[in-house]
């Protein structure tokens, strides 16, 4: 691959063919551009073999590769790893290959990190993403313990904030948009059917109003609410979208929901002491503007999810 001080691009590679094919002595345009005669002899025959292609870098990788563990071995590996959990460290006496062996093989199926591997099956979770904004919308309830007048142990300590029995819980109430990230949460005293249901009409006119006008498809775990609330599935009704269940006890299905709940918790809900319940409620809409406007997405390549409603090709400059 180039780098950043390279003689030649592709750019530099096509100037270099063009100048050639106009008659000029190949040494001429060599020393004009600061290469040797071997390096512009290689690219005109490049050029000459495989056309505009033949500009372009190749991967240094070999054709064949004799050594490679054979493909038997890297099954039973792969088979240890899903079946019984285990890690280089021990995959590699049993088998009687290196560690290092054992983890390139793990790296090359995409098994090295457990946390990849869903638990109870061994199976490989699969990461997706929708096409477009709007056509699968994550929906889910968060519990959180609501917080005396004063503060809670965080600010009182153990025994002075104590009295936290009877003060109840706050429902937090998420929306999220698959392809974009774009995120509504509300705050509510319960999660019945008529609350989730107003919930999820208010959150399709927010994602309308910031351009997201038609929802296809709205998952969510398997909640009574969710599964039998004749209110729920006649909001869904008229927003003309369909209903979609995760399976049970599969909440990495429902992923992109789940991870914006631990950034709730991590950035607004434990991210500073608060010292009333009223004070959490009221940090919320400032966490949720910065979430869609500011905060960076890795999986959105460092843009802000109005980036990508604005944008649904996912091209940034």
């Amino acid at each position: 691959m180039s780098h950043r001080n390279a003689r030649l691009t592709v750019h530099g590679r096509r100037l270099l063919v063009d100048r050639v094919r106009s008659g000029r002595p190949v040494a001429h345009v060599a020393a004009e551009m600061g290469i040797s005669r071997p390096t512009a002899h290689k690219w005109i025959r490049r050029w000459r073999s495989e056309g505009e292609q033949g500009l372009h870098d190749r991967s240094s990788r070999a054709h064949s590769t004799p050594h490679r563990t054979p493909a038997a071995i890297e099954a039973h590996v792969c088979d240890l790893r899903r079946s019984r959990k285990l890690g280089p460290a021990r995959i590699g006496p049993v088998l009687g290959l290196p560690t290092s062996t054992v983890h390139r093989i793990l790296a090359r199926h995409g098994l090295n990190r457990l946390a990849w591997l869903d638990r109870p099956t061994g199976q490989t979770i699969r990461r997706y993403e929708r096409d477009h904004p709007g056509e699968l919308i994550h929906v889910d309830v968060k519990k959180l313990g609501r917080i005396p007048d004063g503060g809670g142990h965080r600010v009182r300590g153990r025994d002075a904030g104590r009295p936290v029995r009877g003060m109840g819980f706050d429902y937090v109430h998420s929306a999220v948009d698959d392809h974009s990230r774009l995120a509504y949460t509300e705050i509510h005293g319960d999660e019945k059917v008529a609350t989730c249901a107003a919930f999820l009409t208010r959150a399709a006119a927010f994602f309308a109003d910031h351009g997201i006008t038609r929802i296809e498809r709205v998952l969510t775990d398997n909640a009574w609410a969710y599964r039998k609330g004749l209110a729920w599935k006649a909001v869904l009704a008229d927003l003309g979208a369909t209903g979609k269940l995760t399976r049970a006890y599969r909440p990495q299905t429902n992923g992109k929901v789940e991870r914006f709940n631990r950034t709730l918790l991590e950035e607004w809900a434990y991210q500073r002491p608060y010292t009333s319940n009223h004070e959490r409620t009221a940090a919320l809409d400032g966490f949720l503007h910065t979430y869609n406007y500011h905060r960076c997405h890795t999986a959105l390549g460092g843009q802000p999810p109005i980036t990508r409603v604005n944008n649904p090709a996912g091209q940034y400059i």
